[in-house]
């Protein structure tokens, strides 16, 4: 059962008031197309690369990371369990620029939470959620 009282622990806090960035990293079958999907489809500043790893700059705080799997101690999932979920500022122009770019993004729909969201799949097949709370719009 799912206990409210350890989710409020303050001594959770500890990890959180030492973080400075936050990096996810997906290890990839199809890196090269992959990589091209973020850099030159999605537009994303890359800030570090090597030849088998590439991180790309979302927010000051936030990276996302992109490795070659036969490069890593870790394999691809294959895109299976994932979900980037990205906030948006502007859920219509971004849908615009999905489906001019050939993404082939989903329609905008209305979700729970009170929210307006649409979906693109990497080369890999990672899903990207993208969302605008409904009452910014």
């Amino acid at each position: 059962m799912f206990d409210q009282k350890k989710l409020d622990n303050s001594k959770g806090q500890a990890v959180r008031r030492h973080l400075k960035s936050v990096n996810t990293i997906l290890y990839c079958r199809q890196w090269k197309e992959t990589v091209v999907f973020y850099r030159d489809r999605l537009k994303l500043p890359v800030s570090f690369s090597t030849q088998w790893f590439v991180e790309f700059a979302l927010t000051d705080g936030a990276r996302l990371s992109i490795a070659d799997h036969r490069r890593t101690s870790v394999k691809s999932g294959r895109g299976k369990g994932i979900t980037l979920s990205l906030e948006v500022t502007d859920i219509e122009a971004l849908w615009k620029n999905a489906d001019e770019s050939g993404l082939k993004p989903s329609d905008i729909r209305h979700h729970p939470w009170d929210a307006r969201i649409f979906y693109v799949f990497d080369p890999e097949g990672h899903r990207l959620e993208f969302w605008q709370p409904s009452d910014s719009i």
